[in-house]
């Protein structure tokens, strides 16, 4: 699989690029950077640092760690080539998740603010955990380095939404966004963020009733595991029907969750 990655000189487009070199699958064909980049023309594994209008060598996916910014010229090469995406880009708006959703009728899109597979997992559980305690307050904790500038973290964020979906509720009614003076408002989800030192990433989503509370985490040692998760996605996606994904997708996990009850039910 030929993949051409989109904020190629960040931090995360630098880790798909190494994990690219690693493979004997996949292939880097571009490595896309803005128009002011500095690493314009510079060489990298194969190929060169390129902006979109100079690619020439044609992907089958692209994976986009770059920024908001960048999303409808990024969204319009994929649509005029025909392109699978994989978006990873954080701190979208409304629009531009619109924008998501109309380009998705046409080309196979994955929007996924974390590509590690577990917390994909960890997703699905908070929605099922939620939804088997209704009553229990939940509250989510997130801890990254100290340059990150956006918190709560989209992940964060990603795992508030999981709890609301599974008690069937609408995310923007019950956040309560980060943690400060006064009491607890019931029913709310609220956030606590950490920045410190080089943290890569640690999610904790605790649910606590009177007399017990259950804790559900994933933390984050090495940032390749983000890598390896985007470049699943981009094997996945290609080959897929037009329409909007999520990392939960590639899991398979419907089929699985059926399995399990069946077998239950045949005991």
């Amino acid at each position: 699989m030929k993949v051409g990655v989109i904020g190629a000189s960040g931090r995360m487009g630098q880790a798909v690029i190494a994990a690219l070199q690693m493979s004997s699958q996949h292939s880097l064909s571009a490595a896309i950077v803005s128009d002011n980049s500095a690493r314009r023309g510079q060489a990298v594994a194969t190929t060169h640092y390129q902006t979109l209008a100079e690619v020439q060598q044609q992907p089958d996916v692209l994976i986009d760690f770059s920024l908001p910014q960048a999303l409808t010229d990024n969204l319009d090469y994929a649509l005029q080539h025909q392109l699978p995406l994989v978006v990873c880009t954080t701190g979208l708006d409304a629009s531009q998740q619109q924008q998501l959703a109309a380009a998705a009728q046409q080309i196979p899109i994955l929007y996924a603010r974390n590509t590690s597979v577990g917390v994909a997992l960890l997703e699905q559980l908070v929605a099922l955990s939620a939804a088997a305690l209704p009553d229990a307050d939940i509250e989510v904790f997130e801890a990254h380095h100290k340059h990150k500038k956006d918190g709560p973290s989209g992940t964060a964020l990603a795992l508030g939404e999981a709890a609301a979906r599974g008690r069937r509720q609408h995310f923007d009614d019950i956040n309560a966004g980060v943690r400060g003076n006064g009491e607890r408002r019931d029913g709310s989800i609220g956030f606590s963020v950490l920045r410190a030192a080089d943290i890569v990433g640690e999610h904790q989503v605790m649910l606590a009733q009177t007399g017990e509370r259950i804790e559900l985490n994933h933390r984050v040692s090495d940032r390749s595991i983000f890598a390896q998760g985007a470049l699943r996605a981009g094997a996945w996606l290609v080959g897929q029907a037009p329409g909007l994904y999520k990392m939960q997708d590639i899991l398979n996990l419907q089929e699985t969750l059926q399995r399990l009850l069946d077998s239950e039910s045949g005991e």
